[in-house]
C-alpha cells in the first residue's frame, strides 16, 4: 500500500507578520491567503483530480469570506481539519486546560461552518508535547499530523529566529524540543514521550526524504525553492508507506499580484512567483502518482493505516 496526502495549513498573513516581528498593513494583503492563494489551490487540485486536507484556524472563520471558502472546500470533498483556534506559537507551552480549550474552540468553529466535527489536528509551528496529546485524546481527535523530525528544518528555523533577534525585532515563534528529531518519520502510534512509539493517538508525521538525502524537508517551501528540481526532491521520498506533503497557503501567494512586497524580503515562500511554485507542486504530485501512490486525504490515510 502506497498512500500520499497533500495538506494545506491556512495560516493567514498575520501569522507571518508575527513570526518576523513586522507590523501588519491595514490593507487587503492581510487576507492574501484566503482571498488569493486558496482559489489557486482549488484550481490546482481540481486540475490534478485530488482532494486535500485543509487545516483551518478557528478564529479566521469569524470572517464571512473565510467561512464561505471553508464551506465550499468541504462541499467539494476536501477534508477540513483543526489547526487550533488562536494559532498561538506558544500553544505547546500553555497549561493543559488552555490547550484543551484552544483545540475544542477550533473544532467547534469548523463544525459551525461545515456541520461536522473535524477528525484531525495540527499544532501551530508543528510543536506538540505529551500534554497536547493528552488533550487530543480526551477530546476524541482521530489523528495528529504535527511531528516533524527534520534536522534541516530545525537548523533553518534556529538560524531565522537568531537573525530576527539580531535585527532588533521580536518574533512570536519559539523553539521546540530537539528530541523530536528522534521521532519516527513514518506513521506511528505515540507513546510517552510522544516521540517514541506506543499505543496512543495515531501520528502522521510531516514528510521528510529518506536514504542518503538525509531527511530533507518535503514541504511546500523546499519544493518551491527547488523549482525544476522538485521532481528530484520528490523521488527522494518515494518508498515511504505514507507520503505527507505539507503546504501552506502562502505557498501560492504571489509577492507582486497579492501586494506582499513588504513581506517578501523576510519570507522564503515569496522568493518566487505563484506560477513557478504551482508548477513545482504539480510536478511533485505527478512523480508520486507515477511511483504508484494513491492520493487520499489525511483522514482517509488514517483510516486505511489503522486497518492495514
Amino acid at each position: 500500500m502506497r498512500l500520499a496526502s497533500v495538506s494545506v495549513d491556512l495560516d493567514e498573513i498575520d501569522c507571518y507578520a508575527a513570526i518576523h516581528g513586522l507590523p501588519l498593513p491595514a490593507d487587503d494583503s492581510a487576507h492574501a491567503v484566503y482571498r488569493h492563494a486558496l482559489p489557486r489551490f482549488e484550481r490546482l487540485f481540481d486540475e490534478l483530480g485530488l482532494r486535500a486536507t485543509f487545516f483551518a484556524i478557528g478564529r479566521d472563520l469569524d470572517d464571512a469570506h473565510a467561512a464561505g471558502a471553508i464551506a465550499r472546500l468541504d462541499r467539494a470533498g476536501h477534508e477540513i481539519a483543526n489547526h487550533s483556534f488562536d494559532h498561538r506559537y506558544d500553544f505547546s507551552r500553555r497549561s493543559p486546560d488552555e490547550q484543551r480549550d484552544d483545540i475544542a474552540r477550533g473544532s467547534a468553529a469548523i463544525e459551525r461552518v461545515t456541520g461536522s466535527r473535524p477528525v484531525g489536528f495540527r499544532a501551530p509551528g508543528y510543536l506538540v508535547t505529551d500534554s497536547v496529546f493528552d488533550q487530543l485524546a480526551a477530546l476524541g481527535v482521530g489523528y495528529d499530523s504535527s511531528v516533524f523530525a527534520c534536522p534541516g528544518y530545525y537548523l533553518a528555523k534556529s538560524a531565522a529566529l537568531t537573525a530576527i533577534a539580531l535585527s532588533g525585532r521580536r518574533s512570536h515563534s519559539i523553539f521546540g524540543d530537539p528530541r523530536v528529531l528522534t521521532a519516527p518519520t513514518d506513521p506511528y502510534r505515540v507513546g510517552r514521550p510522544y516521540y517514541r512509539r506506543g499505543d496512543g493517538l495515531l501520528e502522521l508525521p510531516i514528510g521528510v526524504t529518506r536514504g542518503p538525502s538525509l531527511r530533507l524537508p518535503f514541504i511546500g517551501t523546499t519544493l518551491a525553492l527547488a523549482g525544476e528540481r522538485a521532481a528530484w526532491l520528490t523521488r527522494q521520498i518515494v518508498g515511504r508507506p505514507h507520503v505527507n506533503l505539507e503546504l501552506h497557503g502562502i505557498d501560492l501567494c504571489d509577492p507582486h499580484d497579492d501586494a506582499l512586497a513588504w513581506l517578501a524580503p523576510h519570507q522564503y515562500d515569496l522568493k518566487k512567483r505563484a506560477a513557478e511554485k504551482r508548477a513545482a507542486f504539480s510536478a511533485s504530485i505527478t512523480v508520486l502518482r507515477e511511483a504508484g501512490y494513491e492520493l487520499v486525504t489525511l483522514r482517509e490515510a488514517a483510516e486505511r493505516l489503522r486497518t492495514a
